[in-house]
């Protein structure tokens, strides 16, 4: 990878550069996701999946009022297999299906040549601008969008505030190190206060803004974003910055371009952010809870009369990944973000 001028960047902007750079960076050069890369993401794991959650989106949609016409924005899809499904599924409801507009947000040209491969449907199109006035309802899909956008990292040393930086003087001996820096300002400018109470500070500037956008769209035109992550819900932020390479988590300096680099969304943030609009709620939940709640078992019952036993084993081995505790069941989150006078809580209702 070439190396720019400066050569001691601020954490985010190396992300940024390991993983966007438009000629090596990880998600501009291949297919990370599936057997080929370096993981794989519910809807790559069981059609079950997608198909929930345009359940959801149905029974969502009836909140709204069933809209004559409203957009759905998936945010970074991956090589398109939850799209497709939820294309396909939403069929079946064809009052929705023509009143929606299907729409994807994707930085990476490799990604959208594979997704277009894969969806094969002249009724999607691509956006790479958010920033745009939608007069209809919209609602946005994020699977695994969110932890992989470039963090920054703040680390407090006695009374002091540090900010990590990455030395690429050498690149072939990449190394960490600490500026000094005024966390009030940095709260100043995000009119957020982050780091009472904290030992360390993590969040990604470009997913505030992300949630920025999206919240606006939200107040004015209705809708809301349905998101899907692993994360946590303290309000203890932790180090959690980490990169994959070949299916097994390596050293974030190593394998610059080549490693997926990525981190665990602090929730509790997320809602904190969302807490300045004046007009939005927010509810979560986890991954298990999401989906047993939406009937995925049963779902997964009625499907498995009509396969062989090996094929309703391989199934339900499956559905385990999603909704075990020990697997993605609790590690993985799912949040909504919508309008306060929307009571909507199918999915995200409490024990």
């Amino acid at each position: 990878m070439k190396i720019n001028k400066s050569t001691n960047l601020s954490l985010d902007q190396f992300i940024n550069w390991a993983l966007y750079d438009k000629d090596s960076g990880y998600y501009m050069k291949q297919n990370p996701f599936g057997k080929e890369g370096d993981f794989i993401t519910a809807p790559n794991i069981t059609r079950l999946f997608s198909e929930i959650i345009t359940i959801w989106l149905v029974t969502f949609l009836k909140s709204l009022g069933s809209p004559n016409k409203f957009n759905l924005i998936e945010l970074g899809a991956g090589n398109g297999e939850m799209m497709k499904v939820v294309y396909q599924t939403l069929k079946n409801f064809p009052e929705h299906f023509s009143s929606c507009n299907f729409m994807i947000y994707e930085k990476s040209k490799y990604l959208i040549d594979q997704q277009k491969i894969n969806l094969e449907s002249e009724k999607i199109t691509w956006i790479q601008d958010l920033k745009q006035n939608y007069s209809e309802p919209t609602i946005f899909l994020a699977n695994e969008f969110f932890d992989a956008l470039p963090i920054k990292q703040f680390f407090k040393r006695q009374d002091d505030w540090y900010e990590k930086f990455v030395d690429l003087s050498n690149p072939k001996e990449a190394k960490f190190n600490e500026v000094k820096t005024n966390i009030k300002l940095i709260e100043e400018k995000l009119n957020l206060e982050i780091s009472k109470g904290q030992d360390i500070v993590e969040y990604s500037p470009d997913a505030l803004e992300y949630l920025n956008i999206i919240g606006n769209i939200i107040e004015k035109s209705e809708g809301g974003i349905l998101l899907i992550d692993y994360g946590y819900l303290n309000s203890k932020m932790q180090d959690t910055l980490q990169a994959v390479n070949n299916h097994k988590y390596s050293n974030i300096l190593e394998n610059i371009g080549d490693s997926d680099i990525t981190y665990n969304i602090n929730f509790n943030l997320f809602q904190k952010f969302i807490d300045q609009f004046k007009n939005l709620d927010t509810v979560v939940t986890t991954q298990k809870k999401f989906l047993t709640s939406m009937g995925i078992l049963q779902r997964a019952e009625i499907i498995s009369k009509d396969i062989t036993f090996s094929k309703k084993t391989d199934l339900f081995y499956r559905i385990r990944r999603l909704i075990d505790e020990k697997q993605m069941g609790e590690l993985f989150k799912v949040m909504l973000i919508k309008s306060k006078n929307n009571k909507f809580q199918t999915g995200f209702q409490s024990d």
